[in-house]
């Protein structure tokens, strides 16, 4: 089964599962944001298709954003935890001995932008995951790093969501 296909199967099942939606919101941006995972774990297409779909259903979009942003949060502070807890040992396991350049690239970004690199970084790719991680390893201060977690993960969720969700509505209305 390819990607594609995975993420029309998990946006239908949310169509017929609309009960299921925020708890599955979760979990994707949780994967997406979770070291290690979020490398297997390609989200990103499955939320926007989910934003589609609440823009053409009577999903609420309000829960659905709210786990999606929680969901981050929550990928992100374990991410930093891990980064807080194992350090410079982190460089000897999967996945960064078979991608040696992911912890150097997301250690210069987070020397170059400090506390902006744990914001900014959740709206790259693969920096997403690897900045908390740096972050931790680098024992950036607890409340900033959270500042810069929660605020970055629900305008990353808006930007997801909110297109088909909003987009939708005022192209057929």
């Amino acid at each position: 089964m390819t990607i594609a296909e995975f993420a029309d199967l998990v946006v239908k099942f949310v169509e017929t599962n609309r009960v299921w939606a925020a708890p599955i919101v979760f979990v994707l941006a949780f994967g997406e944001s979770l070291a290690f995972l979020s490398l297997l774990f390609p989200a990103t297409v499955m939320l926007v298709g989910i934003g589609a779909l609440i823009g053409a259903t009577d999903l609420n979009f309000w829960p659905i954003w709210a786990a999606a942003a929680l969901g981050a949060i929550f990928g992100d502070w374990i991410s930093y935890w891990v980064g807080w807890h194992y350090g410079d040992r982190l460089a000897h396991i999967w996945p960064f001995t078979k991608q040696p350049d992911l912890l150097p690239r997301g250690m210069r970004f987070f020397e170059r932008f400090g506390t902006l690199s744990v914001f900014f970084g959740r709206f790259f790719g693969p920096l997403r995951a690897a900045v908390p991680i740096v972050a931790g390893t680098c024992r950036m201060k607890f409340w900033p790093f959270q500042a810069a977690n929660v605020a970055s993960a629900f305008i990353w969720a808006t930007g997801l969501l909110a297109p088909g969700a909003f987009g939708v509505k005022f192209l057929f209305d």
